[in-house]
């Protein structure tokens, strides 16, 4: 493994705020308070102690991770690592893939593109950008995805953002009467009648930067787990257990 991505204490002192003594659940509104005041922007989603004595876990809006002292004073950033039995266990993106599997579950399958599987066997979502050569070479993989009784939800993820003709392309496929036969055009290259409706097309964009899409096509597993990047289907159904 390389080990740059052992955790890197940047101790950052957030201000001269004296240390004191506070009980449980005090503890995580004093981080959270401080956080916020020092880092402009930041929305903190969840404080709680992590697996490391010391440090509480900090998730943030944007789907970052932080590891704050008990004072709220210092900070460290990067993956947390155990040493175990088994070898070195990443203990910041299992706690990754926990936050990605319940934001997922709390946002559900409202408004996706779903190409289903007559015979469901498992479920991926993925976040996709019309334009993206990677997404439509795996588009072009769904039939074998199905065969192999794998449901396909698309979430949008328009990388160049909103108001900008990529979005504005997700968007008329999403408006379109028949949005599967849209998706297939516009994933071939070929034009869809500009259409606009109201649609969920920025509120997936906003989630998939919750849940750390970065890039496409991201695919999420049901477990929380996130692969990036194209994955050939025999490959995708090798890694599901489903051949």
């Amino acid at each position: 493994m390389n080990m740059k991505h052992v955790v890197v204490a940047l101790g950052v002192v957030l201000g001269a705020f004296g240390a004191a003594s506070v009980s449980a659940g005090e503890v995580e509104d004093r981080i959270s308070e401080r956080l916020t005041q020092a880092v402009p922007g930041l929305k903190v989603v969840s404080v709680k102690e992590s697996e490391a004595k010391g440090l509480y876990e900090v998730q943030s809006n944007n789907g970052d991770t932080i590891y704050a002292t008990e004072d709220g004073q210092y900070l460290m950033t990067g993956d947390l690592l155990k040493i175990t039995d088994q070898g070195i266990a990443n203990v910041t993106e299992a706690a990754r893939t926990e936050a990605r599997r319940e934001m997922m579950a709390d946002y559900g399958n409202k408004g996706v593109i779903s190409f289903p599987a007559k015979n469901e066997k498992a479920v991926v979502n993925v976040f996709t950008d019309i334009d993206c050569p990677y997404c439509r070479k795996l588009h072009d993989e769904v039939p074998q995805l199905n065969d192999y009784g794998i449901t396909v939800n698309y979430y949008a993820f328009p990388r160049s953002g909103p108001n900008t003709a990529s979005f504005k392309k997700y968007e008329s496929v999403w408006c379109a009467d028949d949005q599967q036969a849209a998706m297939d055009a516009a994933k071939a290259g070929r034009s869809v009648p500009d259409a606009s409706c109201e649609n969920p097309v920025g509120e997936q964009y906003e989630l998939g930067g919750r849940v750390g899409v970065t890039g496409t096509p991201a695919i999420v597993l049901e477990d929380g787990n996130m692969v990036r990047g194209y994955v050939p289907a025999q490959r995708l159904a090798e890694g599901l257990g489903l051949l």
